[in-house]
Formats: C-alpha cells, structure tokens, sequence
C-alpha cells in the first residue's frame, strides 16, 4: 500500500464506525434511562404503533372499570331506598290490617289513616329525593346508560339501567306483567309498576281491606324492582372484574413489546463503551501513521 497524504482511508474508516459506535450507545442509554426500548417511531415504527393502541386501550379500560363501579354506586343507592320503602309498606299493611278489624273507634280509624297517609307521603318524598351525583335515581324515563369498552368499536357496551317510579298515587316498582328485557342486555323496559297505595283510605273497614290488596300488590312490585337492582349489581361488578383482568393482560402484552430489556441493554452497553475506547484509539493511531511521512522529507 502506498504513502500518501490526500486522503486518510484508515482514518475515515475508523471515524465511522467510531459514529456508528456513539449513535448505538446513545440508544442505549436511552433505553437504560427511559425504561422503554422504543423512544421514537425511528427505534420501531409497527412496535410503535402497537404500543400506542394498547395504550389506548388500557385507559379506556381503566375508565371502563369505574364507570361500572360507578353505575353499582347508582345502583346500591336505589337498594337502600327501595329496602325502606319496603318496611314502610310492611308498616302500612300493619295499619289497614289494623283499620279492616271492626273494633276501632271513629278517631281510631282517623288516626291510623293519617298514619298511612304519613307513610305514603314518605314513599313518595324517597322517590323524588334520592339522587346520586345530583340526578333522580327513580323513574328516568331512558334509563341511566353505562358505557364500558377498550375504545374499539367492538370492544364497547352500553348498557341501560333502568329504575321505575316510586310514586305511591301513579306508579310504585316494577310491574311483573311489564319488565321486559332485551336480549343480549340488560335493559328493562317498561317498568312502571301500576299500584296505587297512596290513593286508599283505610279510615273504613272496606277502604282497609282494598288497602290491603294493593299493598301486596305493592310490595310484589318493589320486590321484584330491588330484585333487578341486585342482578344489576352482580352483572356490573363482574364486567368490572372481566375489565380488569383485561387491563392486566394489555398492560402486560404493552410491557412485553416497549419495556427495555435491562440484561441486553447492559450487555450493549459495556460492548459499546469498548467500542468507544477502541475506535478512538484506532483513529488517532489512523491519524498517527501519516505523520510518518514527515520523517521522509528529513
């Protein structure tokens, strides 16, 4: 090989590599310092974008989950009601039982009936009072939607619930000839029960005795409304527990792809630190050996 000075071949070729060398260690530590193997759409663009989508679909997963936790909040609140509105109904029958015996006196009769009145009234304020996040648990005519999903089409639901009046004088609970669920859901729909307590009088014998079949008609309905209320609440914990698991599942298959794998990077590391050390000591040794043509001229 000839002694020349117009172009350092070894030196230009130990520069590149000695490049080559830095950009690998630079993405190197970069993985070492992020904890993820894929910074940038240059480091993998499919991975990248893989990664994104799960991404995507965790959060909505996350979210999914606490709107079914959400929708059981709902769902108990209308629980509780409905248990009290049950013994203040077990209370009332107490009372027309009591006004259907002939024994009572006239103020009696008054008495027990402003008593039931009292009850009504107090069935009719639970109804109309009790909300959660400052919307009427009972009688939305469209039912209160509970949406979960991955943020796929596919993936997603919207399930409606829906909670009757709570009206002693027009509609009280579920009506067994009404609840109709749709398929594949569980929707319930025209669910308005169709007793009406509240508009007895059982100051008479006969006006108690009627009392008493619309009463039972009455708690039937409440019965059968808490009933579906409880089913709610097992169906919307489960899908919580399925979107969960589910999340687990993608935020593992998301790790798997992105995470930094720390034995490899490490490795990568001390390969390319040597590397470094080689390729600046070979180009300055490259740089070196043109000095030598110097010593001809002397």
């Amino acid at each position: 090989m000839s002694l020349g000075v117009l172009n350092n071949l070894p030196a230009m070729f130990a520069e590149n590599n000695l490049n080559n060398t830095q950009a690998g260690l630079t993405k190197t530590l970069q993985q070492l310092s992020s904890g993820s193997q894929i910074n940038s759409g240059a480091d993998d663009a499919a991975g990248l974008s893989l990664v994104d989508g799960l991404a995507a679909n965790s959060a909505a997963l996350q979210q999914s989950t606490i709107n079914a936790t959400e929708g059981v909040g709902l769902l108990q609140v209308a629980d509780g009601a409905l248990s009290q509105v049950t013994s203040l109904l077990n209370r009332a029958v107490t009372l027309a039982t009591e006004a259907s015996n002939g024994t009572l006196s006239t103020s009696q009769s008054t008495a027990a009936q402003a008593e039931y009145s009292s009850i009504m009234g107090e069935i009719d304020n639970i109804g109309s009072t009790t909300t959660y996040n400052q919307t009427a648990v009972f009688g939305q005519t469209a039912g209160v939607a509970i949406f979960t999903g991955d943020s796929s089409t596919a993936g997603s639901s919207t399930d409606t619930l829906s909670i009757g009046d709570l009206d002693s004088s027009t509609a009280l609970g579920f009506s067994a000839s009404s609840v109709a669920f749709a398929t594949g859901a569980f929707t319930a729909t025209n669910v308005a029960g169709t007793t009406t307590p509240g508009a007895d009088d059982i100051s008479t014998q006969a006006g108690a005795q009627t009392a008493l079949t619309d009463l039972n008609s009455a708690i039937s309905a409440v019965a059968l409304q808490d009933g579906y209320v409880g089913s709610q609440i097992n169906t919307l914990n489960a899908i919580s527990n399925v979107e969960s698991t589910e999340q687990e599942n993608i935020v593992g298959a998301q790790n798997a792809v992105q995470a930094t794998d720390y034995a490899a990077a490490t490795s990568n590391l001390s390969k390319y630190e040597i590397l470094t050390q080689t390729g600046i000591s070979a180009l300055a040794q490259a740089n070196s050996v043109q000095q030598e043509v110097t010593k001809l001229l002397q």
